[in-house]
């Protein structure tokens, strides 16, 4: 358990230092305008006020409305895929923010871009769905390369190498 874990945290580094510091920076502004702009609006929030014609406040249940309107699984359970997507959207960008847990952060952010893309986006053109495509080909670079060296996985993975 301990050695898949260890090749799941342990990140490929860059020839150059500066290399991995220029990913870094791609990685670490990624993570926070997923976490922040796109993660937070839904995350803790999957209901929003909405006033009626009477002038009162209504809850409106948007985003688990929006997942099932998808069809499919989506539909026989639009809760539980709403909160998953912020999750990975809001945790998930954090996480990869800090190069904590990259890979993982970095696949269930690739799912929910997927998902994104070709369920939400998909009627919209490339401007619409330029965002879910920048953070699915980020994601996807940091899958298979981790955090490098400028991450808390890179510093939790030389720790578990010294003990």
């Amino acid at each position: 358990m301990k050695t898949a874990l260890k090749k799941l945290i342990t990140p490929r580094l860059q020839e150059r230092w500066g290399a991995d510091l220029v990913f870094a920076v791609i990685r670490f502004i990624t993570g926070m305008l997923l976490a922040l702009d796109f993660g937070a609006s839904k995350f803790g929030m999957p209901w929003s006020p909405k006033e009626n014609e009477l002038g009162l406040f209504e809850v409106a249940y948007w985003f688990p409305d929006d997942v099932a309107a998808y069809g499919g699984i989506f539909a026989a359970f639009p809760a539980f895929f709403a909160w998953m997507g912020a999750f990975s959207e809001a945790v998930g960008g954090l996480f990869f923010a800090l190069g904590l847990k990259t890979r993982l952060a970095s696949f269930l952010i690739m799912c929910t871009m997927l998902v994104a893309i070709f369920l939400q986006k998909w009627g919209q053109g490339t401007w619409g769905m330029l965002p879910a495509f920048g953070f699915l080909w980020v994601s996807i670079y940091n899958l298979y390369f981790g955090s490098g060296r400028f991450g808390l996985d890179y510093l939790i993975s030389r720790r578990w190498q010294m003990a």
